[in-house]
Protein backbone atom coordinates (compact mmCIF):
# COMPACT_ATOMS: atom_id res chain seq x y z
CA UNK A 1 0.00 0.00 0.00
CA UNK A 2 1.37 3.48 -0.31
CA UNK A 3 2.48 5.19 3.09
CA UNK A 4 1.44 7.54 4.25
CA UNK A 5 2.92 11.11 4.31
CA UNK A 6 4.87 12.53 7.01
CA UNK A 7 4.97 16.67 7.53
CA UNK A 8 6.84 16.29 10.67
CA UNK A 9 10.53 17.40 11.41
CA UNK A 10 12.70 15.95 9.24
CA UNK A 11 14.81 15.04 12.27
CA UNK A 12 11.63 12.86 14.15
CA UNK A 13 11.90 10.64 10.77
CA UNK A 14 15.27 9.42 11.53
CA UNK A 15 16.10 6.05 12.89
CA UNK A 16 16.99 6.31 16.89
CA UNK A 17 20.47 5.25 16.27
CA UNK A 18 20.89 7.79 13.83
CA UNK A 19 19.73 10.44 16.07
CA UNK A 20 21.86 9.16 18.68
CA UNK A 21 25.06 9.01 16.72
CA UNK A 22 24.44 12.61 15.75
CA UNK A 23 24.36 13.37 19.49
CA UNK A 24 27.44 11.83 20.17
CA UNK A 25 29.09 13.49 17.35
CA UNK A 26 27.67 16.93 18.20
CA UNK A 27 26.13 17.48 15.22
CA UNK A 28 23.07 17.96 16.85
CA UNK A 29 22.17 18.61 20.55
CA UNK A 30 20.09 17.56 23.16
CA UNK A 31 18.03 20.52 22.53
CA UNK A 32 17.88 20.38 19.01
CA UNK A 33 16.06 17.19 19.67
CA UNK A 34 13.88 18.02 22.29
CA UNK A 35 12.62 20.96 20.21
CA UNK A 36 12.10 18.33 17.01
CA UNK A 37 10.16 16.23 19.33
CA UNK A 38 7.59 18.87 21.03
CA UNK A 39 7.46 20.51 17.53
CA UNK A 40 6.08 17.40 16.62
CA UNK A 41 3.94 16.63 19.78
CA UNK A 42 2.28 19.62 19.08
CA UNK A 43 0.91 18.67 15.53
CA UNK A 44 -0.53 14.97 15.91
CA UNK A 45 -1.85 14.92 19.91
CA UNK A 46 -4.67 16.14 19.10
CA UNK A 47 -5.49 13.73 16.10
CA UNK A 48 -4.59 11.25 18.39
CA UNK A 49 -3.88 11.45 21.86
CA UNK A 50 -1.04 9.03 22.82
CA UNK A 51 1.09 11.72 25.16
CA UNK A 52 -1.33 13.49 27.06
CA UNK A 53 0.92 14.35 29.45
CA UNK A 54 3.94 16.62 28.67
CA UNK A 55 6.91 17.11 31.02
CA UNK A 56 8.68 19.97 28.87
CA UNK A 57 9.96 22.15 31.63
CA UNK A 58 11.47 18.80 33.07
CA UNK A 59 13.08 17.61 29.69
CA UNK A 60 14.58 20.69 29.13
CA UNK A 61 16.29 21.16 32.42
CA UNK A 62 17.47 17.79 32.01
CA UNK A 63 18.89 18.87 28.79
CA UNK A 64 20.96 21.36 30.25
CA UNK A 65 22.14 18.97 32.62
CA UNK A 66 22.83 15.50 30.87
CA UNK A 67 24.81 12.95 32.87
CA UNK A 68 28.53 11.70 31.90
CA UNK A 69 27.56 8.81 30.12
CA UNK A 70 30.53 6.61 28.30
CA UNK A 71 29.64 6.80 24.50
CA UNK A 72 30.84 3.33 24.20
CA UNK A 73 28.56 1.83 26.34
CA UNK A 74 25.84 0.01 24.46
CA UNK A 75 22.65 1.60 25.62
CA UNK A 76 24.15 5.28 25.96
CA UNK A 77 21.11 7.66 24.50
CA UNK A 78 23.02 10.60 24.69
CA UNK A 79 20.48 12.88 25.25
CA UNK A 80 17.71 11.41 22.76
CA UNK A 81 14.09 12.28 23.83
CA UNK A 82 12.01 9.25 25.10
CA UNK A 83 8.53 8.38 26.59
CA UNK A 84 7.49 6.64 29.26
CA UNK A 85 4.12 4.74 29.99
CA UNK A 86 2.00 6.35 32.27
CA UNK A 87 2.06 3.36 34.67
CA UNK A 88 6.00 4.03 35.73
CA UNK A 89 6.99 6.92 38.00
CA UNK A 90 8.84 10.26 36.85
CA UNK A 91 9.80 12.31 39.69
CA UNK A 92 7.92 16.00 39.46
CA UNK A 93 5.58 13.84 36.34
CA UNK A 94 2.14 13.47 36.52
CA UNK A 95 1.29 9.58 36.82
CA UNK A 96 -2.40 8.99 36.27
CA UNK A 97 -2.67 5.03 36.05
CA UNK A 98 -5.57 5.91 33.99
CA UNK A 99 -7.15 6.03 37.29
CA UNK A 100 -9.15 9.52 38.71
CA UNK A 101 -8.47 8.95 42.49
CA UNK A 102 -4.66 9.37 40.86
CA UNK A 103 -5.40 11.83 37.96
CA UNK A 104 -3.42 15.03 40.08
CA UNK A 105 -0.56 12.77 41.65
CA UNK A 106 3.04 13.85 41.27
CA UNK A 107 5.69 11.20 42.70
CA UNK A 108 8.79 12.63 44.60
CA UNK A 109 11.10 9.75 43.23
CA UNK A 110 11.38 7.59 39.80
CA UNK A 111 10.65 4.24 38.65
CA UNK A 112 14.33 2.68 39.02
CA UNK A 113 14.10 2.15 35.39
CA UNK A 114 13.36 5.68 34.52
CA UNK A 115 16.30 6.29 36.96
CA UNK A 116 18.49 3.54 34.88
CA UNK A 117 17.76 5.40 30.99
CA UNK A 118 18.11 8.79 32.49
CA UNK A 119 21.34 7.85 33.59
CA UNK A 120 22.32 6.40 30.44
CA UNK A 121 20.99 10.02 28.96
CA UNK A 122 17.52 9.56 27.97
CA UNK A 123 15.26 12.56 28.70
CA UNK A 124 11.65 11.74 29.28
CA UNK A 125 9.57 14.19 27.30
CA UNK A 126 6.26 13.07 28.54
CA UNK A 127 4.06 9.99 29.69
CA UNK A 128 2.02 7.81 26.95
CA UNK A 129 -1.68 6.82 27.78
CA UNK A 130 -3.20 3.30 29.32
CA UNK A 131 -5.84 1.95 29.79
CA UNK A 132 -6.56 2.62 33.77
CA UNK A 133 -4.09 0.44 35.48
CA UNK A 134 -3.08 -1.64 32.20
CA UNK A 135 -6.15 -2.94 31.99
CA UNK A 136 -7.49 -3.61 28.95
CA UNK A 137 -6.31 -4.49 24.90
CA UNK A 138 -7.92 -1.06 23.76
CA UNK A 139 -6.51 2.54 25.39
CA UNK A 140 -8.43 4.74 27.12
CA UNK A 141 -9.61 6.10 30.37
CA UNK A 142 -11.58 8.03 32.44
CA UNK A 143 -8.30 11.06 32.78
CA UNK A 144 -7.09 11.45 29.26
CA UNK A 145 -10.23 9.57 27.21
CA UNK A 146 -9.45 7.48 24.04
CA UNK A 147 -5.74 7.10 22.06
CA UNK A 148 -6.52 6.73 18.15
CA UNK A 149 -4.67 4.43 15.85
CA UNK A 150 -2.23 6.60 13.36
CA UNK A 151 -3.65 4.67 10.46
CA UNK A 152 -6.82 5.38 10.79
CA UNK A 153 -7.85 7.71 14.14
CA UNK A 154 -11.47 6.01 14.24
CA UNK A 155 -9.79 2.79 15.03
CA UNK A 156 -8.27 1.88 18.20
CA UNK A 157 -4.45 1.67 18.91
CA UNK A 158 -4.15 -1.79 20.59
CA UNK A 159 -3.81 -1.61 24.68
CA UNK A 160 -2.31 -1.15 27.13
CA UNK A 161 1.18 0.14 25.67
CA UNK A 162 -1.37 1.91 22.61
CA UNK A 163 0.10 5.50 23.58
CA UNK A 164 3.83 4.21 23.07
CA UNK A 165 3.17 2.53 19.80
CA UNK A 166 1.10 5.73 18.43
CA UNK A 167 3.42 8.09 19.63
CA UNK A 168 6.25 6.10 17.63
CA UNK A 169 4.03 5.61 14.26
CA UNK A 170 3.77 9.26 14.40
CA UNK A 171 7.20 10.27 15.09
CA UNK A 172 6.27 12.07 18.33
CA UNK A 173 9.26 10.18 19.92
CA UNK A 174 11.96 7.46 18.40
CA UNK A 175 11.95 5.50 21.39
CA UNK A 176 8.99 4.54 23.74
CA UNK A 177 8.92 2.25 26.78
CA UNK A 178 6.02 -0.27 27.53
CA UNK A 179 4.83 -2.99 29.45
CA UNK A 180 3.47 -6.13 28.53
CA UNK A 181 0.61 -8.92 30.99
CA UNK A 182 -1.49 -9.29 28.32
CA UNK A 183 0.05 -8.30 25.17
CA UNK A 184 0.32 -5.22 26.29
CA UNK A 185 3.68 -4.50 24.52
CA UNK A 186 2.76 -6.68 21.45
CA UNK A 187 -1.13 -6.02 20.33
CA UNK A 188 -0.48 -2.32 20.17
CA UNK A 189 2.66 -2.56 18.35
CA UNK A 190 1.05 -5.03 15.85
CA UNK A 191 -1.97 -2.06 15.52
CA UNK A 192 -0.22 0.55 15.11
CA UNK A 193 3.24 -0.29 12.65
CA UNK A 194 5.94 -0.66 14.72
CA UNK A 195 7.86 -3.57 16.64
CA UNK A 196 7.28 -4.10 20.66
CA UNK A 197 9.42 -6.78 22.57
CA UNK A 198 8.25 -8.49 25.94
CA UNK A 199 11.73 -9.82 26.54
CA UNK A 200 12.82 -12.17 29.29
CA UNK A 201 11.47 -11.23 32.81
CA UNK A 202 14.77 -9.05 34.34
CA UNK A 203 15.84 -8.37 30.71
CA UNK A 204 14.33 -5.25 30.41
CA UNK A 205 14.12 -4.29 34.36
CA UNK A 206 11.38 -5.17 37.01
CA UNK A 207 7.76 -4.81 36.76
CA UNK A 208 5.68 -4.11 39.65
CA UNK A 209 7.58 -2.76 42.96
CA UNK A 210 5.58 -4.60 45.31
CA UNK A 211 5.88 -8.07 43.52
CA UNK A 212 8.92 -7.81 42.27
CA UNK A 213 9.13 -11.82 42.49
CA UNK A 214 6.57 -12.16 39.86
CA UNK A 215 7.43 -12.05 36.16
CA UNK A 216 4.14 -11.71 34.28
CA UNK A 217 3.66 -8.16 34.04
CA UNK A 218 6.93 -7.38 33.18
CA UNK A 219 8.28 -3.64 31.01
CA UNK A 220 9.88 -3.65 27.64
CA UNK A 221 11.00 -1.71 24.70
CA UNK A 222 9.31 -0.55 21.85
CA UNK A 223 10.35 1.55 18.60
CA UNK A 224 10.07 1.78 14.75
CA UNK A 225 11.80 -0.78 13.70
CA UNK A 226 14.44 -4.36 15.05
CA UNK A 227 17.58 -2.14 15.05
CA UNK A 228 16.21 0.84 17.45
CA UNK A 229 14.33 -2.36 19.73
CA UNK A 230 17.87 -3.35 20.30
CA UNK A 231 19.26 0.11 21.31
CA UNK A 232 16.27 0.63 23.23
CA UNK A 233 16.75 -2.72 25.38
CA UNK A 234 20.10 -2.57 25.59
CA UNK A 235 19.56 0.73 27.64
CA UNK A 236 17.36 -1.02 29.85
CA UNK A 237 19.58 -4.08 30.09
CA UNK A 238 21.72 -4.91 33.45
CA UNK A 239 21.31 -6.48 36.46
CA UNK A 240 20.29 -4.43 39.69
CA UNK A 241 19.39 -5.95 43.03
CA UNK A 242 16.48 -3.53 43.68
CA UNK A 243 15.07 -6.26 41.07
CA UNK A 244 14.40 -9.55 42.66
CA UNK A 245 14.53 -11.27 38.76
CA UNK A 246 17.11 -8.65 37.30
CA UNK A 247 19.74 -10.25 35.38
CA UNK A 248 23.23 -9.10 33.87
CA UNK A 249 23.43 -7.47 30.53
CA UNK A 250 25.23 -9.60 28.13
CA UNK A 251 28.85 -9.77 26.96
CA UNK A 252 28.13 -9.07 23.37
CA UNK A 253 25.00 -5.93 23.45
CA UNK A 254 21.88 -6.54 21.29
CA UNK A 255 22.52 -3.96 18.54
CA UNK A 256 26.01 -5.96 17.88
CA UNK A 257 24.12 -9.25 18.02
CA UNK A 258 21.58 -7.42 14.96
CA UNK A 259 23.79 -6.21 13.34
CA UNK A 260 25.11 -9.98 12.19
CA UNK A 261 21.22 -11.13 11.45
CA UNK A 262 21.11 -12.95 8.30
CA UNK A 263 18.33 -14.43 6.55
CA UNK A 264 19.12 -17.94 7.25
CA UNK A 265 16.40 -18.65 10.08
CA UNK A 266 13.98 -21.17 11.20
CA UNK A 267 10.81 -20.46 11.74
CA UNK A 268 7.93 -22.63 13.27
CA UNK A 269 4.78 -21.16 11.63
CA UNK A 270 1.27 -21.66 13.04
CA UNK A 271 -1.83 -19.37 11.67
CA UNK A 272 -3.73 -20.53 14.89
CA UNK A 273 -1.84 -21.81 17.35
CA UNK A 274 -3.36 -25.22 17.00
CA UNK A 275 -6.89 -24.09 16.83
CA UNK A 276 -6.21 -22.33 20.23
CA UNK A 277 -8.04 -18.88 18.70
CA UNK A 278 -9.53 -17.59 15.71
CA UNK A 279 -7.91 -15.66 13.48
CA UNK A 280 -9.74 -13.66 10.41
CA UNK A 281 -9.15 -15.19 6.98
CA UNK A 282 -7.53 -12.01 5.95
CA UNK A 283 -5.06 -11.82 8.89
CA UNK A 284 -4.18 -15.31 7.82
CA UNK A 285 -3.82 -14.53 4.20
CA UNK A 286 -0.92 -11.71 5.30
CA UNK A 287 0.59 -13.59 7.52
CA UNK A 288 1.27 -16.74 5.29
CA UNK A 289 2.37 -14.22 2.43
CA UNK A 290 4.99 -13.07 4.74
CA UNK A 291 6.36 -16.25 5.33
CA UNK A 292 6.59 -16.91 1.97
CA UNK A 293 8.56 -14.24 1.70
CA UNK A 294 10.98 -14.78 4.46
CA UNK A 295 11.31 -18.42 2.00
CA UNK A 296 12.29 -16.63 -0.77
CA UNK A 297 14.91 -14.41 1.19
CA UNK A 298 16.64 -17.76 2.07
CA UNK A 299 15.00 -18.71 5.63
CA UNK A 300 13.25 -22.04 6.14
CA UNK A 301 10.09 -22.05 6.81
CA UNK A 302 7.64 -25.46 8.50
CA UNK A 303 4.35 -25.11 9.25
CA UNK A 304 4.47 -26.92 13.08
CA UNK A 305 3.26 -25.97 16.70
CA UNK A 306 3.83 -28.00 19.95
CA UNK A 307 0.69 -29.27 22.26
CA UNK A 308 0.04 -26.98 24.71
CA UNK A 309 -1.96 -28.54 27.36
CA UNK A 310 -4.15 -26.69 29.93
CA UNK A 311 -2.65 -23.34 28.41
CA UNK A 312 -5.66 -21.03 29.03
CA UNK A 313 -6.67 -22.07 32.26
CA UNK A 314 -2.63 -21.85 33.31
CA UNK A 315 -2.58 -18.33 32.19
CA UNK A 316 -5.97 -17.09 33.75
CA UNK A 317 -4.44 -18.55 36.85
CA UNK A 318 -1.53 -16.73 36.65
CA UNK A 319 -2.89 -13.36 35.87
CA UNK A 320 -5.65 -13.73 38.39
CA UNK A 321 -2.12 -13.90 41.20
CA UNK A 322 -1.28 -10.51 39.30
CA UNK A 323 -4.27 -8.78 39.78
CA UNK A 324 -5.14 -10.80 43.50
CA UNK A 325 -1.66 -9.53 44.30
CA UNK A 326 -1.36 -6.03 43.22
CA UNK A 327 -4.02 -4.48 41.93
CA UNK A 328 -6.18 -5.68 44.69
CA UNK A 329 -4.08 -4.17 47.34
CA UNK A 330 -4.74 -0.57 46.20
CA UNK A 331 -6.76 1.95 48.56
CA UNK A 332 -10.11 1.75 48.42
CA UNK A 333 -10.48 5.64 47.00
CA UNK A 334 -8.66 4.38 44.05
CA UNK A 335 -10.72 1.32 43.63
CA UNK A 336 -14.18 3.23 43.77
CA UNK A 337 -13.02 4.32 40.16
CA UNK A 338 -12.13 1.08 38.64
CA UNK A 339 -13.85 0.21 35.70
CA UNK A 340 -16.14 -3.37 35.44
CA UNK A 341 -13.63 -5.18 33.37
CA UNK A 342 -10.54 -4.37 36.20
CA UNK A 343 -13.12 -5.00 38.93
CA UNK A 344 -13.60 -8.34 37.42
CA UNK A 345 -9.74 -9.25 36.82
CA UNK A 346 -9.46 -8.48 40.31
CA UNK A 347 -12.76 -10.60 41.31
CA UNK A 348 -10.93 -13.59 39.12
CA UNK A 349 -7.70 -12.95 41.20
CA UNK A 350 -8.74 -13.06 44.39
CA UNK A 351 -11.86 -16.10 44.72
CA UNK A 352 -10.15 -18.13 42.65
CA UNK A 353 -9.48 -21.75 44.47
CA UNK A 354 -5.83 -22.77 46.13
CA UNK A 355 -5.97 -25.51 43.51
CA UNK A 356 -5.87 -23.24 40.62
CA UNK A 357 -2.70 -21.25 41.56
CA UNK A 358 -0.84 -24.68 42.70
CA UNK A 359 -1.90 -26.22 39.04
CA UNK A 360 -0.91 -23.21 37.32
CA UNK A 361 2.49 -23.47 38.80
CA UNK A 362 2.85 -27.19 37.44
CA UNK A 363 1.46 -27.03 34.54
CA UNK A 364 3.69 -23.73 33.37
CA UNK A 365 6.66 -26.04 33.94
CA UNK A 366 5.54 -28.55 31.97
CA UNK A 367 4.52 -25.87 29.12
CA UNK A 368 8.27 -24.45 29.44
CA UNK A 369 9.86 -27.45 28.91
CA UNK A 370 7.60 -28.14 25.93
CA UNK A 371 8.72 -25.06 24.08
CA UNK A 372 12.61 -25.50 24.89
CA UNK A 373 12.74 -28.68 23.39
CA UNK A 374 10.92 -27.53 20.18
CA UNK A 375 12.90 -24.60 20.16
CA UNK A 376 15.93 -26.70 20.06
CA UNK A 377 15.10 -27.67 16.07
CA UNK A 378 13.43 -23.78 15.72
CA UNK A 379 14.58 -20.29 16.49
CA UNK A 380 11.33 -18.90 16.75
CA UNK A 381 7.12 -20.29 16.73
CA UNK A 382 5.74 -17.47 15.25
CA UNK A 383 2.34 -16.89 15.67
CA UNK A 384 -0.65 -14.15 15.21
CA UNK A 385 -0.29 -10.97 17.61
CA UNK A 386 -4.44 -10.89 17.29
CA UNK A 387 -7.10 -12.29 14.82
CA UNK A 388 -8.67 -9.22 13.55
CA UNK A 389 -7.21 -5.87 12.57
CA UNK A 390 -8.27 -2.96 14.87
CA UNK A 391 -12.18 -2.18 15.56
CA UNK A 392 -13.35 1.32 16.73
CA UNK A 393 -12.04 3.40 19.24
CA UNK A 394 -15.35 3.37 21.22
CA UNK A 395 -15.74 -0.43 21.56
CA UNK A 396 -14.03 -2.18 24.49
CA UNK A 397 -13.25 -5.26 22.67
CA UNK A 398 -14.52 -7.09 19.61
CA UNK A 399 -17.64 -9.00 19.98
CA UNK A 400 -16.43 -11.65 17.62
CA UNK A 401 -13.66 -12.68 15.86
CA UNK A 402 -14.11 -14.81 12.54
CA UNK A 403 -17.45 -15.39 13.27
CA UNK A 404 -16.15 -16.92 16.78
CA UNK A 405 -18.13 -15.06 20.15
CA UNK A 406 -15.79 -13.58 22.70
CA UNK A 407 -16.60 -13.00 26.23
CA UNK A 408 -14.14 -10.67 27.50
CA UNK A 409 -11.21 -8.53 26.60
CA UNK A 410 -8.74 -10.98 27.68
CA UNK A 411 -10.30 -13.84 25.61
CA UNK A 412 -9.36 -12.24 21.74
CA UNK A 413 -5.57 -11.78 23.41
CA UNK A 414 -5.51 -15.00 23.89
CA UNK A 415 -2.32 -15.36 21.89
CA UNK A 416 -0.39 -13.14 23.70
CA UNK A 417 -0.74 -16.17 26.05
CA UNK A 418 2.26 -18.39 25.67
CA UNK A 419 5.25 -16.26 26.26
CA UNK A 420 3.60 -14.89 29.56
CA UNK A 421 3.32 -18.55 30.77
CA UNK A 422 6.50 -19.76 29.77
CA UNK A 423 8.54 -16.74 30.55
CA UNK A 424 10.28 -16.59 26.92
CA UNK A 425 11.09 -13.98 25.15
CA UNK A 426 8.39 -12.75 22.33
CA UNK A 427 8.35 -9.89 20.05
CA UNK A 428 5.91 -8.28 17.31
CA UNK A 429 6.55 -7.01 14.36
CA UNK A 430 4.67 -5.34 11.26
CA UNK A 431 5.08 -8.03 8.26
CA UNK A 432 2.08 -6.36 6.04
CA UNK A 433 -1.30 -4.44 5.58
CA UNK A 434 -5.30 -5.54 5.30
CA UNK A 435 -7.35 -4.44 2.28
CA UNK A 436 -8.57 -1.12 4.64
CA UNK A 437 -4.80 -0.22 5.09
CA UNK A 438 -4.45 -1.53 8.86
CA UNK A 439 -1.31 -3.02 9.98
CA UNK A 440 -0.81 -6.38 10.25
CA UNK A 441 2.11 -7.85 12.99
CA UNK A 442 3.26 -10.88 13.12
CA UNK A 443 4.27 -12.44 16.74
CA UNK A 444 7.74 -14.56 17.34
CA UNK A 445 8.67 -16.57 20.30
CA UNK A 446 12.32 -17.17 21.28
CA UNK A 447 13.99 -20.10 23.36
CA UNK A 448 14.31 -18.92 26.98
CA UNK A 449 16.87 -15.95 27.27
CA UNK A 450 17.20 -16.07 23.51
CA UNK A 451 16.58 -12.17 23.30
CA UNK A 452 19.22 -11.92 21.03
CA UNK A 453 18.39 -14.47 18.92
CA UNK A 454 14.33 -13.37 18.39
CA UNK A 455 16.31 -9.90 17.59
CA UNK A 456 18.05 -11.49 14.90
CA UNK A 457 15.09 -13.28 13.35
CA UNK A 458 13.02 -10.34 13.44
CA UNK A 459 15.23 -8.70 11.51
CA UNK A 460 15.67 -10.95 8.98
CA UNK A 461 11.63 -11.34 8.59
CA UNK A 462 12.48 -6.95 8.43
CA UNK A 463 14.29 -7.05 6.04
CA UNK A 464 12.56 -9.80 3.75
CA UNK A 465 9.33 -8.28 4.32
CA UNK A 466 10.60 -4.50 3.13
CA UNK A 467 9.53 -2.74 6.84
CA UNK A 468 9.56 -0.66 8.55
CA UNK A 469 7.70 1.91 6.73
CA UNK A 470 8.56 4.98 9.13
CA UNK A 471 6.73 7.75 10.99
CA UNK A 472 3.09 8.65 9.86
CA UNK A 473 0.96 11.91 10.05
CA UNK A 474 -2.23 10.51 11.46
CA UNK A 475 -4.50 9.58 8.88
CA UNK A 476 -7.76 11.45 10.10
CA UNK A 477 -11.19 9.75 8.33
Amino acid sequence: MQKPPFSGPALCALPARSVVAMLKSGEITATDALDAAFDRLAQVEPMINATPTICEDRARAAAANLPAVDPDQPGALAGLPIAIKDLNLVKGGRCTFGNLAMKDFIPDESDPLVTRLERRGGIVVGKTNTPEFGAGGNTFNAVFGYTRNPWDTRKNAGGSSGGAAASLATGEVWLSHGSDLAGSLRTPAAYCGVVGMRASPGRAGGGPAATGFMGEGISGPTARDVRDTALLLDAMSGYDPIWPLSIEAPAVSFQEDVARANASVRIAFSEDQNGFAPVEPEIRQILRDAMALVERAGGTVETACPDLFDLESTYVALRGQHYGAITAYLPDAVRAHFKPTLQANIAIGVHQPASAIYAAQRNRTALYHIMRKFLETYDVLAIPVVGLEPGLVEVEYPPFVDGVAIGDYVEWLRFSYLAVVTSLPSLSMPVGFTASGMPVGIQLIGPPRGDARLLQVARAIEDAVGFPVGPIDPVVK
